[in-house]
C-alpha cells in the first residue's frame, strides 16, 4: 500500500455552533483535516489547549523533546498528508523552528500551534517568563519559516483565520503557524460557515499550450527519460505518474528526495539519479536524453550530487508545483497536478521497449563467523531483508547516502531529509509514521552522532508501544564531515546503545561486531513484533560507502 497524501478532507461547509470554543473549533478543523494525532511538549502558556487536546478525538502524543515532536509531525504530514506540533511559547516554540524550517525546506505541511502569554498579560510590556524581546519576537520567526501565520487575538475572526492558515498548509504542502494566548483558547469563536478550499486551477489557454509543446518535444525525441522528485509524493500524483509510465514506456529514474515516490521494482525504474554521485549506468542513460522530463523534482545540490549532474536545459520539461519550464521559456500559472493529468492523456507516442539499467537486486550475502562488518556488508544485509511492509527512514550521513543503493519494494517507503539534511530526524521520524501507518514496521538507519541528539524518543517509543528496528551506525565519529576536514571536532563520546532497553525497560538491544552477529539480530528483530530493537553496529572509522566517498570527496573541495 502507497504512502500518500490521500485522505485529506475538505471543510464540510457547516455552520459552526455559537458555543464552540476557539480552541474546540482548531481542534474540529484539524480533525476534518485527517489528522488524529498530535505531537508535542506541554507548557503553562499552551496547557489549556493541551487540555481540549486531551479531551477531544485527536491523541496527543508528548515526546521527550519539543524538536522530536518537530521531527515526528514532519514525519506524520509526509506520510498522512498534515502533521501537526503543539509546544509552549519561547523555550518550546524556538526549538521547533529547525524542524519547521526543514519542513518548509522539504514542502511538508505542517501546523505548529504555539500557546503564547495572555492578552490580558501583556499590559505594559511586563518581562513575562520564556518571553525574549517583544510578545511578537516569536511570531515574527516563524512568519519567515513558514506559508502562513496567524496570532489569534480576537475570537470574532478566529474561525476564518484559522481556515485560511489551514488551506495555506494543505493547498502548498508547507508548513503554517498558530499562535494562541492563552486567555484566548476557552473564548467562543463568532458563528461562522466555513468556505470550502478553493483548488488553485491552471490557465486554460496556458495549459493546453504547454501541453502541446511538451507533447511535440517528447514525440520528436528519441530517447526521453523522466525524473520523477519529491513534489509528486506531496501532492499525491503517484497514480498519475505510474499512468503515464504505463501508457507511454518511458522509463524513470528519480531524485534522492523523491527516492522510492514509485516502487523501485517497477520494470521501467532505473533507481535513483544523483550525477557522479550515483551508479555509473544511470547517469550515462539519464544523461545521454535528447529529452529529459522532470516532474516534480528539487533542483537542489545534493539532489544534483554536489552540481555533477549535466540536466540541459535545451532537452528538458521541467514541471514543478506551480509552474512549468520547457526548454528556456516558462509557463505560468499551471499546476503539477493539472500539468501531468493532462500529459498522461495526451497524444504521446507509446515507446518500444529497451534496456535500461534497472537497480540490482542485491543478494543477500552470507554472513562469515567472526569477520567484523563491513558499511558496504550491511547495506546489502539490510536491503535482504527489507518486507513490502518495512518503511526506511535514513538520517544524513552514511545512513541515507548507503541507502540510495537499496532497492526499496512499495511506493514511498523511503523517507529522509535530503535537502535540508538535518541530523536527528530519523529516531522520531520513525514515532511520527507509525501513528500514521501502524501497519508499517520503521527500519530507521542513524549515525551514532545524530543518535545522540534525538535518540531517546526510544522512550516515547516504548510509552506507546511502537517496535522500529534502529541500526544505529557506531564509528564513533561524526562521519561525514571527517573526510572533508578533520579534527576533533568530529570526536562523539562512545555510547553503548545496546543497553538503552535496559535503561527504558521496554525493547532489545544487541551489540554487534560481526557479520554473524548481525544475522542473529535481524533475525530476532524481524521474528519479534511486540518489541522496538537497537542494533549497536560497531564500524571501522574510515569505512564508508561508494556514494558517501564521491560525495565527500566534492564537499572538500569546496570547503578547502
Amino acid at each position: 500500500m502507497a504512502l500518500n497524501l490521500a485522505g485529506v478532507n475538505s471543510i464540510t461547509g457547516a455552520q459552526v455552533p455559537k458555543q464552540v470554543k476557539v480552541g474546540e473549533y482548531l481542534i474540529n478543523r484539524l480533525y476534518e483535516l485527517g489528522v488524529r494525532h498530535v505531537f508535542g511538549v506541554p507548557g503553562d502558556y499552551a496547557l489549556g489547549f493541551f487540555k481540549e487536546l486531551e479531551k477531544s478525538r485527536l491523541e496527543l502524543i508528548n515526546t521527550s523533546d519539543e524538536q522530536g515532536a518537530g521531527f515526528a509531525a514532519d514525519a506524520y504530514a509526509r506520510v498522512k498528508g498534515l502533521g501537526v506540533v503543539c509546544i509552549t511559547y519561547g523555550v518550546g516554540g524556538l526549538k521547533v523552528a529547525n524542524t519547521t524550517a526543514q519542513a518548509f525546506a522539504e514542502k511538508s505541511p505542517v501546523v505548529v500551534i504555539s500557546g503564547a502569554p495572555g492578552l490580558k498579560e501583556r499590559t505594559k510590556n511586563p518581562l513575562l517568563h520564556h518571553k525574549v524581546r517583544e510578545f511578537d519576537t516569536q511570531y515574527k520567526v516563524f512568519r519567515e519559516l513558514t506559508m502562513d501565520s496567524v496570532l489569534i487575538d480576537d475570537p470574532e475572526t478566529a474561525a476564518p483565520e484559522i481556515d485560511r492558515v489551514l488551506d495555506s498548509a494543505v493547498r502548498y504542502k508547507r508548513p503554517v503557524y498558530i499562535e494562541i494566548p492563552r486567555d484566548v483558547v476557552s473564548l467562543h469563536v463568532k458563528p461562522y460557515r466555513a468556505r470550502r478550499p478553493e483548488a488553485a486551477d491552471s490557465e486554460a489557454e496556458t495549459l493546453e499550450e504547454a501541453i502541446r509543446e511538451a507533447v511535440a518535444i517528447i514525440n520528436k525525441s528519441k530517447k526521453p527519460v523522466i525524473i520523477a522528485g519529491v513534489e509528486i509524493h506531496r501532492l499525491g500524483l503517484q497514480d498519475k505518474l505510474l499512468r503515464l509510465l504505463e501508457e507511454t514506456n518511458i522509463p524513470f529514474a528519480t531524485t534522492i528526495l523523491g527516492k522510492s515516490v514509485i516502487s523501485e521494482t517497477h520494470p521501467l525504474c532505473m533507481g535513483v539519479y544523483e550525477g557522479a554521485m550515483g551508479r555509473e549506468a544511470v547517469r550515462k542513460y539519464v544523461e545521454s536524453s535528447d529529452c529529459m522530463i522532470l516532474l516534480g523534482a528539487f533542483m537542489t545540490d545534493i539532489n544534483l550530487g554536489i552540481y555533477t549532474a549535466n540536466i540541459n536545459r535545451s532537452h528538458s520539461i521541467s514541471a514543478a508545483s506551480e509552474s512549468v519550464s520547457i526548454r528556456h521559456h516558462s509557463y505560468g500559472d499551471i499546476s503539477l497536478d493539472d500539468f501531468l493529468d493532462r500529459l498522461s492523456k495526451g497524444s504521446i507516442k507509446r515507446r518500444k521497449s529497451t534496456k535500461i539499467p534497472n537497480p540490482p537486486l542485491l543478494k543477500r550475502p552470507k554472513p562469515v563467523e567472526g569477520k567484523k562488518i563491513s558499511v558496504s556488508y550491511l547495506f546489502k544485509t539490510l536491503n535482504s531483508h527489507l518486507g513490502g511492509k518495512t518503511v526506511v527512514i535514513a538520517d544524513p550521513g552514511d545512513a541515507m547516502l548507503g541507502a540510495l543503493d537499496m532497492v526499496i519494494q512499495m511506493e514511498t517507503e523511503f523517507l529522509c531529509p535530503a535537502y535540508y539534511c538535518s541530523l536527528g530526524f530519523a529516531v522520531p521520524a520513525s514515532l511520527g509514521v507509525q501513528m500514521a501507518r501502524p501497519d508499517l514496521r520503521p527500519l530507521v538507519l542513524v549515525g551514532d552522532g545524530a543518535f545522540q541528539m534525538t535518540g531517546m524518543e526510544l522512550s516515547t517509543i516504548a510509552r506507546f508501544g511502537q517496535n522500529p528496528i534502529v541500526v544505529v551506525f557506531n564509528n564513533e565519529v561524526y562521519g561525514t564531515e571527517r573526510p572533508m576536514l578533520d579534527g576533533t571536532f568530529n570526536d562523539i563520546h562512545p555510547w553503548n546503545h545496546s543497553r538503552i532497553p535496559g535503561v527504558l525497560n521496554s525493547g532489545v538491544g544487541f551489540d554487534v561486531h560481526t557479520e554473524d552477529e548481525l544475522e542473529e539480530a535481524l533475525a530476532a528483530a524481524i521474528k519479534d513484533t511486540g518489541n522496538y530493537y537497537i542494533l549497536d553496529v560497531h564500524l571501522d572509522k574510515t569505512d564508508r560507502s561508494e556514494a558517501h566517498k564521491r560525495l565527500t570527496t566534492a564537499l572538500a573541495k569546496r570547503v578547502k
